[in-house]
């Protein structure tokens, strides 16, 4: 059982999505035969660096603590090494700088296996559309040099090599357990309703559907269709948008917002729903191919689904309607037409996505990691 540290940057709270995400690869390390001890920020009180419920680091409050809790990562190393860690897993917060490097670089000398998850690849164009690039400034400079450290980059992509480093090409998994599936069909002969659940960025382009919405309904339609949109807005900025495209397009009455929902709620919205809205914007910060978690709850939940990146899970599956990745409408009644003739069972959704279990995605990176040795 190889002693392992799971290393975040930022807090870690059980109710939101980041955090449940990487709870089930935790898991799934463990499930993997793993020793796994988590590493996160805790800033309730003051700010401490956390392994598990220990405080391996406090930097009180202030603005002294601000830098430390982005600078100090001796305490890592120290509490890697008393404990004769093995394996390091480090999710990227796109903070690679010279206090970063100094920590893997330490790890590496103490024998330790270190590789580093990019969540998304590439990111750049995503700061930048968010007029957030200074935030990555330092990042840009010294990655390349961090990634020289690493045993390996994981990565959701097709990439072979990022920042000169190979990779290790995984999906975004799914934890069976808590993704419950849809146990019932309902009547869509007169009514079709799409669901699409996210932190609502600009690149999850749910504005296309509510644009082919009003095209839909810009002349009489006897067949309804609607859109129950779950999740908060990254800022108040795309809320606003977001809310007047609904305004000015005059769709209140087919698109429903609901805020952030989980558990009993957010299942019965998934009953009361037929159709599932994936990303339709990436495009617009410049990724093509990606693998998004949303699809894969899709299709654990047992519904189709559409969206517009290149998913190579996805993209030939027959539950799977792909749109192009452009700033058209999305055509609803092409959306409607596939849905009729659309009839897979939801277990059989949810059955052909098994190998994408967390647990095997994990078990793939292990035996990257130390294939030389099995």
């Amino acid at each position: 059982m190889r002693k392992t540290l799971f290393i975040i940057f930022h807090g870690f709270d059980p109710n939101n999505g980041i955090s449940k995400k990487i709870s089930y690869q935790v898991n799934a390390l463990k499930t993997c035969g793993m020793d796994v001890h988590l590493c996160y920020m805790d800033e309730t009180k003051t700010k401490r660096r956390m392994v598990d419920n220990e405080t391996i680091a406090d930097y009180g409050n202030g603005i002294m603590s601000k830098i430390l809790k982005r600078t100090e990562f001796s305490s890592i190393v120290k509490y890697a090494q008393k404990n004769d860690l093995e394996f390091v897993y480090i999710r990227s917060n796109h903070n690679a700088n010279l206090f970063t490097i100094r920590m893997v670089k330490r790890m590496k000398q103490a024998g330790m296996k270190v590789v580093m998850e990019i969540p998304t690849y590439p990111y750049d164009s995503e700061y930048e559309a968010q007029g957030m690039s200074k935030q990555i400034f330092q990042d840009k400079l010294f990655r390349n040099k961090l990634a020289k450290y690493l045993d390996a980059i994981v990565t959701f992509s097709d990439y072979k090599e990022i920042f000169g480093q190979k990779t290790i090409n995984i999906s975004n998994g799914i934890d069976f357990d808590s993704v419950p599936m849809k146990t019932t069909r309902n009547d869509t002969s007169k009514e079709l309703n799409l669901i699409g659940v996210a932190e609502i960025h600009r690149w999850h382009g749910f504005d296309r559907i509510i644009k082919g919405l009003a095209k839909y309904y810009s002349i009489h339609q006897e067949y309804i269709v609607k859109f129950h949109v779950v999740g908060y807005f990254f800022s108040a900025e795309v809320e606003a948008a977001f809310k007047r495209i609904i305004s000015d397009n005059h769709m209140e009455d087919y698109v429903i917002l609901y805020g952030k929902r989980h558990g009993k709620t957010l299942d019965q919205i998934f009953d009361w729903c037929d159709m599932g809205i994936g990303s339709l914007g990436r495009h617009r910060v410049g990724i093509q191919k990606i693998k998004t978690l949303k699809n894969r709850e899709y299709a654990a939940r047992g519904i189709p689904f559409v969206y517009s990146e290149t998913d190579s899970d996805f993209d030939e599956r027959p539950y799977v309607l792909k749109v192009p990745a452009d700033e058209s409408p999305v055509d609803i009644q092409q959306v409607v037409d596939f849905y009729k003739h659309f009839n897979m069972a939801a277990t059989e959704i949810r059955n052909s996505i098994q190998d994408l279990s967390w647990t095997s995605q994990m078990k793939h990176v292990i035996e990257e990691v130390y294939k030389e040795e099995i």
